[in-house]
């Protein structure tokens, strides 16, 4: 087996962490407590989203695997990739396309903990389908404890910041949108250049059913929604959550506690092509910000909130 290099390595472990940790103090900007009370008021966002989350996605992931006849330990590495929770960076993509980042963040902790139990039964069962012999996978309560710290704690910092300082909070929201672009496009460039040699070695084999699976995840995550009458901005953030799997947290379980540099090569390609395949998607459906008949009507605040946003 081989092992990526020490760039790679601080990229995956350091640098997208801090970087993301960043973001989400700017995301925080932008929030009030009530944006998560309406997410409470409509469960079924939630709901619908857990749902294409947790089973319809496996499914499809298996799916795919058999038609591409992966060898096994891609096979596994894809179904492990599958079955972890949205990536933080989900988050990001949807405050750029104006999706309800609320949401966001409550799915992210909601499937966290759920991935707890989902992700070893998940990618067990895949290890006993295609490599009998290849171990198992125990709870991970300290990487989930890990998404939420990322996730969490910057946007608590940045929500309260804006309950002190709202006027500094606003004027920081254009800036802090663009800063978080180029955050990414710096993230998605040191991806690639760390994982180069990774990427031409195995893009024959993985970039088409990586890229596939992205699509298939982004496209159920929002039109799902849409088809049981979720309004647009929620559709958007149940899209990118969906569509935007951890990959981080499957290479560090791969490569940490499963032992397989192979079993993170799945993840490793899709997290560099997920966000190509991302921003390409926000801009398609950024597109169908006209479709508003079937919204529910705002209250005058909401409508002012949105008009500014």
């Amino acid at each position: 087996m081989r092992h990526t290099d020490g760039v790679g390595s601080a990229l995956t472990t350091i640098g997208l962490p801090v970087a993301l940790g960043i973001i989400m103090f700017g995301l925080g900007l932008s929030l009030t407590l009530g944006d998560f009370g309406r997410v409470a008021k409509h469960p079924k966002a939630v709901l619908v989203a857990l749902a294409c989350q947790l089973v319809v996605l496996p499914a499809i992931c298996l799916g795919l695997v058999v038609l591409f006849q992966l060898p096994p330990v891609l096979a596994v590495g894809m179904m492990l990739l599958a079955a972890s929770p949205g990536g933080t960076t989900a988050n990001l993509y949807s405050h750029l396309f104006r999706g309800d980042v609320a949401l966001n963040i409550t799915l992210t902790a909601v499937n966290s903990v759920i991935a707890v139990f989902t992700l070893p039964l998940i990618t067990n069962l895949a290890i006993a389908i295609f490599m009998p012999d290849g171990g198992q996978l125990g709870l991970q309560w300290s990487k989930s404890l890990e998404v939420f710290a990322i996730v969490l704690v910057p946007v608590i910092l940045g929500m309260l910041v804006r309950r002190w300082k709202p006027g500094f909070a606003d004027r920081m929201d254009k800036p802090v949108r663009i800063a978080s672009m180029v955050i990414l496009a710096v993230v998605i460039a040191g991806a690639v250049a760390s994982n180069w040699a990774i990427l031409r070695e195995h893009v024959g084999s993985l970039a088409l059913i990586t890229v596939l699976f992205c699509l298939l995840s982004l496209t159920i995550g929002y039109f799902v929604p849409r088809l049981f009458r979720v309004e647009r901005r929620q559709a958007v953030a149940s899209s990118f959550e969906i569509g935007i799997h951890n990959a981080t947290l499957s290479i560090v379980i791969a490569q940490t506690v499963l032992g397989s540099v192979e079993l993170s090569l799945p993840a490793a390609v899709y997290g560099v092509l997920m966000f190509v395949v991302a921003f390409g998607f926000g801009f398609l459906i950024r597109g169908r910000g006209g479709d508003r008949t079937d919204r529910p009507a705002q209250s005058p605040p909401e409508q002012v909130r949105e008009s500014i946003a």
